[in-house]
């Protein structure tokens, strides 16, 4: 079994708990905070690792550092350390936001712009390309590429719609040569 779908199993079982008790921002927003201790302190991971400490040791650990996490999240951490599986937190985290993501109508987009976007520039983006896509809303990145010359570039997921300056160009070149 890959790590990714362990990852997606354990993210499923949690998001649906969530779901039940109508708790989904707060799980998420624990898992958030979780997937940042690790990235920031990777030797947290060693620790829970560290064949030194008890299971049991390791679990109380757990209930010391996230004493204010939710319940679901804490125990979710504690029984990924008794099944050997605390590597997968970080994989479980992203799976459980793209599942609340898609349950609330939400998906992800990188914008790519010749300069920053302002805030009514990212939310006429979100409202105009949502509907495209069929979702209530969008998470917008914007990422900086002057090579665009102008206009934009938006990647939801594996679809790009690219109304830049330099593509129109490369199209018009395309149509003049051959």
């Amino acid at each position: 079994m890959s790590n990714s779908t362990v990852a997606k199993r354990y993210a499923q079982a949690l998001f649906v708990l969530a779901q039940q008790k109508n708790i989904l921002a707060e799980v998420g927003a624990d898992l958030n905070e979780l997937k940042k201790v690790v990235k920031e302190s990777p030797d947290f991971l060693t620790l829970l690792n560290a064949p030194k400490f008890s299971i049991e040791r390791k679990k109380q650990m757990v209930a010391e550092i996230f004493a204010g996490a939710t319940t679901e999240v804490l125990h979710t951490v504690q029984l990924l350390v008794e099944k050997k599986r605390v590597n997968e937190v970080q994989l479980i985290a992203t799976a459980y936001a793209e599942l609340a993501a898609q349950a609330q109508g939400i998906a992800d987009a990188t914008v790519f712009s010749t300069r920053a976007l302002s805030a009514e520039e990212n939310a006429n983006i979100s409202a105009a390309f949502a509907k495209l896509v069929g979702k209530q809303s969008l998470n917008i990145t914007n990422e900086i590429d002057p090579s665009l010359l102008g206009g934009i570039r938006v990647q939801i997921g594996n679809h790009i719609y690219d109304s830049s300056v330099a593509n129109k160009l490369e199209r018009l070149k395309r149509e003049l040569i051959g």
